[in-house]
């Protein structure tokens, strides 16, 4: 039940962010002396890491304030959202192995067949019921992965495996779940 009170807060928190409320960091929450990475955050999504000690107060900002996009927080193990919209690399099959649903109760929910291509964006309704037949996980998890292609997502290497949360695989290797990977990259697989 804590798993599920949690999961609750921190999506309250990312649609305040969603709704432009931004995350406020003030003086009592940023003090001179303290080592670590200062965040700067600049419309439109970029944001520049900075490794340092600050010098005197006067370096640290008053307030900060970080206005980004909505983030995504790992599902709880046995919960499934009612709709989920697909990314790039995704596709239902996945999908159904990732939220523990029949693939074909899953096509079937949203007037869709096997033969049908798709295609990112589009957004599918979650099966409440059922349960996966068989493994769920695709291919066995290894400690580690190397990016082999340019065309790889965080989402794409979740589902690689099958029943990998791509929130969590981000969240493992401390990037963001919309990171741009590289050929030859190496992520831990949770």
């Amino acid at each position: 039940m804590a798993m599920i009170e949690e999961f609750a807060k921190q999506t309250a928190a990312a649609q305040t962010i969603a709704a432009g409320g931004g995350i406020t960091l003030t003086p009592s929450t940023l003090q001179a002396g303290i080592t670590g990475t200062l965040i700067t955050a600049q419309a439109g999504g970029s944001i520049t890491p900075t490794t340092g000690t600050p010098t005197n107060a006067t370096s640290v900002p008053t307030t900060v304030t970080i206005l980004s996009g909505p983030t995504s927080t790992p599902m709880p193990p046995g919960v499934r959202p009612a709709s989920y919209t697909l990314q790039a690399g995704e596709f239902p099959y996945c999908i159904a192995r990732r939220f523990n649903v029949n693939p074909d109760d899953l096509l079937s929910i949203n007037g869709l067949s096997s033969g049908n291509l798709f295609m990112p964006g589009i957004t599918l309704k979650i099966p409440q019921s059922g349960a996966f037949p068989g493994d769920r996980a695709l291919a066995s998890h290894p400690t580690n992965y190397t990016v082999a292609s340019s065309d790889e997502t965080v989402f794409s290497v979740a589902c690689r495996y099958g029943d990998v949360d791509p929130a969590a695989l981000a969240a493992t290797n401390g990037i963001s779940i919309s990171a741009d990977l590289s050929i030859g990259q190496s992520l831990k697989i949770p």
